[in-house]
């Protein structure tokens, strides 16, 4: 499944109509974002995630998604199971993403 951009307007939907969500939090200046995003977008398309929803927010204009999950530093990654935030961390390693997807599929 393809990564999609969220925004403030439709977070709290996705977030609530969607049972699983993985969400990288992300600034048009950050490079580690930037060398993330092809790490991100090829693990939405790996079919032991298929049942996830990828969300990418620009934190700095979406004050309200990046306050929901407590957003200190970018890139920013935040798993949310039933519309509740399950766990949030930073850091661009592979692992860590891998490790919150894997603790939704729990």
């Amino acid at each position: 499944m393809a990564v999609q951009t969220a925004s403030d307007s439709d977070f709290q939907s996705l977030i609530s109509d969607n049972k699983k969500v993985v969400i990288k939090y992300y600034a048009d200046w950050c490079g580690s974002c930037k060398l993330f995003s092809p790490k991100f977008r090829r693990l939405s398309e790996d079919d032991r995630y298929k049942d996830i929803i990828f969300l990418d927010i620009n934190a700095e204009e979406n004050p309200e998604a990046r306050k929901l999950s407590s957003v200190d530093t970018l890139p920013f990654f935040a798993v949310f199971k039933d519309g509740n935030l399950v766990e949030a961390t930073s850091g661009s390693k592979e692992e860590v993403v891998t490790g919150l997807l894997d603790k939704l599929q729990q």
